[in-house]
């Protein structure tokens, strides 16, 4: 393809994670350095940006407050959920989006999320192929939920997993305190791909985590799942389980008994208080005492758990998206490839087609499950232990976090 001049705008997407803005340092540092990006706009909560004209100027900010994205958590663009319709059924956004695109000359668009926001990605690039407007589309990957296709591991569930496996280890020490024994259900996100619960075992590896783990691979059985509790409960005199959010019955409904009434814009059901539900179970069965804990919105903010290797590959991500942009290439989203170089674990980037990660879920391997479907065995402990590598030096204020301050001066 040829020179490409032209600005540049740059969303963010779907739930935030701790580094999702290390990726976006990775597209904003590099696009402002790039002589053929002309300048630089952030969309106001994703897309939704786009579509209101709001977008800042990043070339106004102070670049050591954007370096300081790296060690911020959240989405400091805003966020959005939000499902466009197709283009052949609906193209008004599409329009609208064709229209911003030609008021500020952008020519590159960079989106940073997940499953659905890959989705956007994939049908924006589309569009703009089909009307023949030149710009260069890349999907920036975000999930803690660990579940995009084609890639080996996604920003941001490096992070969450040692955010999980940090406080598991934590709570198996509180919970052993007593002379009387507990029961401790701890849920875990993940509605479909059972990494992040997965990651739970982590803790038990070294020594301080769940005897149980269920995952959303597999069906769940609460006949099995109580005899499994009283089994550990009465051997130990404890017991902690980990269990995903997504967990299911054979019928496919989920154990949480979510209402499906209750969904989060692309019509996924808001899952939540299967910990609590669990609990009460066991309570009646066993006697037991039993505590229910959500970890919730912190095993994805939690940036003091922050892994140094995660923070490093989200900000390469990033990079990767305006330098392959630049370069002639549309149509994409950066993955990762992980290899072992005498020993190590290293991580490059590679890029694939937006048509095939979009809507596509990732989930944990079969075989990394135990037989019991109430546990994973090895080969996910060694697959997940080196991406939470690495401590980061956190900037602090007073002994505090010393997170990005933007000032978000919108373009007029």
């Amino acid at each position: 393809m040829s020179e490409l001049k032209g600005a540049c705008i740059f969303g963010q997407s779907g739930g935030p994670t701790s580094v999702i803005n290390a990726s976006a340092y990775g597209v904003i540092s590099t696009a402002l350095k790039d002589p053929n990006i002309t300048a630089v706009y952030g969309a106001e909560h994703g897309i939704k940006g786009v579509l209101a004209d709001r977008l800042f100027d990043m070339g106004k900010e102070d670049p050591a407050e954007l370096e300081l994205l790296k060690y911020t958590p959240s989405s400091a663009l805003g966020s959005c959920r939000y499902k466009m319709a197709d283009p052949d059924v609906d193209d008004t956004d599409y329009k609208r989006i064709l229209e911003i695109f030609k008021k500020y000359d952008v020519r590159y668009f960079f989106y940073n999320g997940g499953n659905d926001s890959m989705d956007t990605c994939n049908k924006i690039s589309k569009y703009m192929q089909k009307v023949g407007y030149e710009c260069r589309v890349m999907g920036v990957p975000k999930t803690i939920d660990n579940d995009l296709f084609g890639t080996d591991h996604c920003p941001g569930f490096a992070s969450a997993a040692k955010y999980i496996a940090t406080s598991c280890m934590e709570v198996y020490q509180d919970a052993r305190v007593y002379d009387t024994g507990m029961v401790c259900i701890i849920e875990i996100m993940g509605r479909h791909a059972g990494w992040l619960a997965g990651a739970a075992a982590l803790a038990t590896a070294y020594g301080a985590g769940p005897d149980l783990v269920y995952l959303p691979e597999v069906d769940f059985d609460m006949d099995k799942f109580l005899a499994d509790v009283e089994r550990i409960y009465k051997e130990k005199g404890n017991c902690m389980v980990a269990v995903s959010e997504g967990i299911h019955y054979a019928d496919g409904s989920f154990v949480s008994e979510a209402k499906t009434s209750a969904t989060d814009g692309f019509g996924h059901a808001q899952l939540g208080g299967l910990a609590a539900m669990l609990a009460q179970v066991v309570k009646e069965k066993t006697g037991a005492k039993v505590r229910g804990i959500e970890l919730s919105l912190l095993q994805r903010c939690g940036a003091h758990l922050a892994s140094e290797t995660d923070i490093e590959e989200a900000v390469m991500s990033g990079r990767a998206a305006v330098e392959n942009a630049v370069a002639g290439i549309t149509d994409r989203m950066v993955g990762f490839e992980r290899s072992y170089e005498n020993g190590q674990y290293v991580c490059k980037t590679k890029l694939l087609p937006l048509t095939d990660v979009a809507n596509t879920e990732k989930k944990v391997p079969i075989e990394w499950i135990n037989a019991a479907h109430n546990n994973v065995e090895k080969p996910f402990i060694d697959y997940v232990l080196p991406l939470i590598q690495g401590e980061p030096k956190l900037p602090k204020e007073d002994s505090l976090p010393r997170f990005a301050r933007l000032k978000k001066v919108l373009v007029k």
